[in-house]
């Protein structure tokens, strides 16, 4: 060991609870059980502060992740001989045989990636509501404070308490094994669209804090990897599909804002985009292909490779892309797909066309009262010069806007149209 600056080793500690948090926790719920989930939290909270006293005393170990697992391990070992917690075990002997199976436990990246999926499946139960899901990934598997997670979601601390409490509950009282479930087909699906939704998050540019948001997109997709890459999912095109897709989009999560303003795709600065994760993207499309199904995933992956692979914003293949959305409705007929698609209905076959399509999902569902209808809508008025209505319709489109950013936007959109005097 060498001596170690106290800031040096605190940051260090803070990195590694951030990478392996949540890998420690499903290493340790494998022995304690899935309805002593807050325990294992416990356990790893507790390894996190020795290291930093030990760091800051000894120096960092050579190997830190290897320090920081056997002490989880010790502290588990010694948490299930004295029953600190009261852990509700079966028996006696059930009890003891997890001493001995964690005594002789030598940890692997194989065993860590089967231990974080498992705690996947865990999180994402059908018992537990949706919410409560994305908050159990990002604490357990992911290691973001509850700050964080209040952050990214725009909501209280207390509300994401809340939702880890009703979670954690959750676990405790339905009985859920810490295994791959029987059903795959079904839970892999609740698992996808939960992680999907963590990405969303992360990818929307409503969130003022950026690192916090990237770093939820690069979780996301870690996430989804441990799936693809696990010999027990043998059907693997939805989890490709979805990886895919969020490469691709992270593509072009640098050149979305600058200075904390949103810059729309036909502006953005197409040499910001990421060309290695954009070829990771069009590696797992290809993937998809494997199998032959077609799924939400795979259409918007598609979509999202069309705008990836382009020159330029009007050189955009728009008859694909219409095309694609034609083929989404079949999957995922809802007024928000029906909505995106009029942009390349717009660009296929002109502004009017888009006009009228968006008249008439207005009639036929309540997409009326979301700021992304009255903002699409003036778009298209603006592209047509009627500056009346594109102005009525981002008047409309701020009134209903709920974040500072997108609000931010379209108030300069509206400036540009009736300038301030």
């Amino acid at each position: 060991m060498k001596p170690t600056d106290p800031l040096d080793s605190r940051q260090l500690t803070e990195h590694f609870f951030r990478k392996e948090y949540g890998k420690i926790v499903s290493v340790v719920t494998r022995y304690i059980g899935t309805h002593n989930v807050q325990t294992a939290e416990d356990i790893v909270q507790e390894t996190l502060l020795k290291a930093v006293d030990h760091w800051q005393q000894n120096g960092i170990p050579e190997n830190p992740q290897a320090w920081l697992y056997t002490t989880a391990k010790n502290h588990t070992l010694n948490v299930l001989k004295r029953k600190k917690y009261e852990l509700q075990y079966e028996s006696q002997l059930k009890l003891e045989h997890k001493q001995v199976e964690l005594e002789q436990l030598q940890i692997s990246d194989d065993l860590i990636n089967d231990e974080q999926l498992k705690m996947m499946f865990v999180c994402c139960h059908p018992s537990i509501s949706e919410n409560s899901q994305i908050a159990l990934i990002l604490k357990i598997l992911c290691g973001f404070s509850i700050t964080e997670i209040a952050n990214a979601f725009f909501t209280t601390t207390e509300t994401i308490n809340k939702r880890l409490v009703r979670g954690r509950k959750q676990l405790r009282t339905a009985e859920i094994s810490f295994e791959i479930p029987k059903n795959i087909s079904e839970s892999l699906d609740i698992v996808l669209k939960t992680i999907y939704l963590l990405f969303n998050e992360g990818y929307s540019p409503s969130q003022q804090n950026k690192v916090i948001r990237y770093d939820l997109c690069l979780e996301a997709i870690r996430l989804v990897e441990i799936l693809a890459k696990n010999e027990n999912i043998k059907q693997k095109s939805d989890a490709f599909a979805l990886l895919a897709l969020m490469y691709l989009n992270a593509a072009r999560f640098e050149a979305r804002s600058e200075d904390g303003t949103i810059i729309e795709m036909h502006k953005q600065n197409r040499e910001l985009w990421n060309l290695s994760l954009m070829n990771k993207g069009i590696m797992y499309l290809h993937q998809t292909t494997q199998e032959n199904t077609v799924s939400v995933y795979q259409i918007l992956a598609t979509i999202s490779g069309h705008h990836c692979t382009a020159p330029n914003f009007e050189e955009t293949n728009w008859e694909a892309i219409l095309l694609l959305y034609d083929h989404l409705l079949e999957l995922q007929d809802t007024p928000l797909v029906r909505l995106n698609r009029c942009i390349p209905l717009a660009k296929v076959k002109g502004n009017t066309a888009g006009i009228d399509a968006l008249q008439e999902l207005k009639g036929t569902s309540d997409i009326g009262n979301h700021y992304l209808f009255h903002a699409t809508l003036a778009e298209f008025h603006i592209q047509e010069n009627n500056t009346l209505d594109a102005t009525s319709c981002l008047q409309r489109a701020v009134s209903l806007c709920t974040n500072t950013r997108d609000i931010e936007l379209l108030e300069k959109k509206l400036n540009t149209i009736v300038p301030i005097t």
